[in-house]
């Protein structure tokens, strides 16, 4: 399996097992010296599992949409739902690994609009 694959296949897994409330898996998948480049959240692998398992996305629907791998980077875009918020958001992150773990993340969320300001749709 290529450096690729087995990156996408990790980022794969983990997001499954995040999505379904597992929020530990982060403990594994996350370096210790792990860096975070997203307004507001922390670097540290410790400090961001407490900011994660604190904010909206965990206790959100996460509906993936498209994973694209290269080189140590994983992208993933996913339609996030936190509870009472029926358009939700859309969300990209990127995460840089080495040696099987997260050690970079960067993300871009947007409100996800009205449907008649997106006719071709958001995702």
């Amino acid at each position: 399996m290529t450096e690729n694959n087995s990156n996408k296949e990790l980022a794969l897994r983990g997001f499954a097992e995040f999505a379904a409330g597992n929020i530990d898996i982060l403990r594994t998948l996350i370096r210790e010296d792990f860096v975070e480049h997203s307004p507001g959240n922390p670097s540290g692998r410790e400090a961001f599992i407490e900011y994660i398992a604190s904010s909206p996305v965990a206790a959100a629907r996460l509906d993936l949409k498209r994973v694209i791998a290269e080189d140590d980077y994983v992208v993933m875009h996913y339609h996030m739902v936190p509870p009472g918020d029926g358009r939700g958001q859309a969300v990209v992150d990127v995460w840089r690994l080495e040696d099987g773990q997260i050690v970079e993340h960067w993300d871009v969320v947007q409100p996800v609009p009205e449907p008649e300001e997106i006719p071709n749709g958001m995702f």
